[in-house]
């Protein structure tokens, strides 16, 4: 490349934001810092140097009746996007995740004859639900990037190029962090029990959650006397976090390494459904796993899913090792006796932890790193991108 490319970037919630700024990371360091960020991001894409076009909580939804009062602002966003970068211009377009934001960029953009490469980093799980999208996002894309080994082969059968990168979480650096410095950071007794709760990015899920945790907490203080509570939080739904903690008593902490701290000095874990559970696995944290939607997305997402669990480590193992209470099993009652479980038997924490670790190396943990297969993919489609007419 003779000069320094601009890469758009577009992420529709906080999961997508990490990985993206891990992505921009690596694409500076191999290209000795010549490369130009735009798009759509969240703190993480921030502290790397991408002013995001708005901000990211307006389209971090999850859920068809939550999605619904958003709609509008979303589509419009999508709108946005798209005009900029029109006007940008860039060598790449690289959507993460997200499919339902992300891909209705990609659909205007396809019909709006842009010629630039569209990437996108994080298949859709075509293996689970809906296999049809696979085609989808064939139309739509120029080359797809895929976190599982399984994943390339659904995408190559219907003509769209796709490749195994890895799964980002095994260089997130959640197994690096410090427990006892933490504890005492936060005046936290050596031995007094500290429960991490992890209520979701998105405020839909947060408001659907918090209040299940904040029942599930009073009900554990009873059982467990001297119980703390921390809870790692992220700016899209910082506001609720706030309001909840303030009526548990809990501690609340922003940032990375704050939270993979808080993962070291825990003794478990509660956690919605997400990539975080991938981390609560590296970081050798035992968890008990949740989720609650809407009734009618609930109903919708029982036709259509194709797989017994919602984890990736229980996905992988083929096997229930991480406890999970979905929809209506989300009870204070059933979530604060998983817990305690968890919180007084060694032998079932040994047993979640060694089961974490065999699932991180179905995915390449201790390999190549994920964030660098993807940029070498992505600089070598920017190289390889034909000049306009008359260039």
């Amino acid at each position: 490349m003779t000069e320094a490319p601009l890469i758009y970037l577009i992420a529709g919630e906080p999961s997508g934001d990490l990985l993206g700024a891990r992505l921009m990371a690596a694409l500076r360091e191999q290209v000795g810092g010549q490369v130009g960020f735009a798009g759509v991001g969240g703190e993480e894409m921030a502290e790397q140097g991408l002013r995001s076009l708005f901000p990211l909580s307006d389209v971090a939804v999850m859920g068809l009746l939550e999605v619904l009062p958003k709609a509008p602002r979303i589509l419009w966003r999508v709108r946005e996007t798209v005009a900029d970068v029109e006007r940008l211009r860039p060598a790449a377009v690289v959507t993460i995740d997200s499919w339902g934001f992300t891909g209705r960029v990609a659909k205007r953009l396809k019909a709006a004859g842009s010629r630039t490469p569209r990437i996108h980093y994080v298949a859709p799980m075509v293996w689970a639900w809906r296999r049809g999208r696979a085609r989808q996002l064939a139309h739509r894309l120029d080359h797809l990037l895929c976190l599982l080994p399984n994943e390339p082969s659904y995408f190559e059968a219907v003509g769209l190029p796709a490749t195994h990168v890895g799964h980002a979480v095994v260089e997130s650096g959640a197994e690096r962090g410090n427990g006892p410095a933490f504890r005492r950071r936060h005046h936290i007794e050596p031995a007094a029990p500290l429960l991490c709760l992890l209520p979701g990015s998105r405020s839909s899920e947060t408001a659907r959650l918090l209040p299940a945790f904040d029942r599930t907490v009073r009900l554990l203080d009873r059982r467990h006397p001297g119980l703390r509570t921390v809870i790692p939080t992220v700016d899209t739904v910082a506001e609720q976090v706030a309001r909840a903690a303030e009526r548990l008593g809990a501690l609340v902490v922003r940032g990375r390494a704050e939270k993979y701290d808080a993962f070291a000095a825990a003794d478990v874990a509660l956690a919605a459904s997400g990539t975080v559970a991938l981390e609560l696995a590296l970081a050798g944290l035992p968890a008990v796993i949740t989720y609650k939607v809407s009734p009618l997305t609930a109903l919708i997402g029982r036709r259509l899913l194709r797989v017994r669990h919602v984890s990736l480590v229980n996905i992988l193992l083929d096997r229930q090792a991480v406890p999970e209470l979905l929809q209506e099993r989300c009870r204070p009652d059933l979530l604060a006796e998983a817990v305690s479980a968890l919180l007084t038997d060694e032998a079932g924490r040994a047993a979640q932890r060694a089961a974490g670790r065999e699932a991180l190396r179905r995915l390449g943990y201790g390999g190549p790193s994920p964030s660098a297969r993807a940029a070498r993919i992505i600089l070598d489609i920017v190289e390889r991108r034909p000049l306009p007419a008359g260039a």
